[in-house]
């Protein structure tokens, strides 16, 4: 029998660290604008966020997109608060295990991709047209 013991779930860093990689190789024509979205990782939503979302298990939602989409932007109402986009870790976590057929990598870059679809102006149906990962 295997035993377990130096096994762990990986930090909030290093789900920061898998997120960052991606970010650092996104295509040219995309980087400079994610450039200054900001990136944070919290073990889950917080409960304002599930209401408004209302979302009851913190474990469904593994991102969220909050900002202004390029799309929508404007210059005569400046924003006074960063693009953020956030990454669930204990969610991603549980979806990797459900899953069973990703490697926890290639989960996280599609939550970060995903999410950061949402600020180039992507909508969830514009994502899941040319996107079949959630089916």
């Amino acid at each position: 029998m295997t035993e377990w013991t130096d096994a762990r779930a990986p930090s909030l860093d290093e789900i920061e660290a898998m997120a960052r990689e991606v970010m650092g190789r996104l295509p040219d024509s995309f980087a400079p604008h994610a450039r200054d979205v900001v990136l944070k990782v919290e073990d889950v939503a917080d409960d304002d966020v599930l209401d408004e979302l209302q979302i009851d298990d913190p474990l469904e939602l593994t991102g969220l997109y909050d900002g202004i989409p390029l799309t929508e932007k404007s210059v005569s109402e400046p924003q006074h608060f960063p693009d953020t986009v956030w990454l669930f870790r204990r969610a991603i976590l549980d979806e990797w295990v459900e899953r069973g057929n990703v490697t926890l990598t290639e989960l996280v870059a599609h939550v970060v991709v995903h999410e950061l679809a949402h600020h180039f102006g992507w909508s969830d149906e514009d994502v899941a047209r040319i996107d079949r990962w959630w089916e």
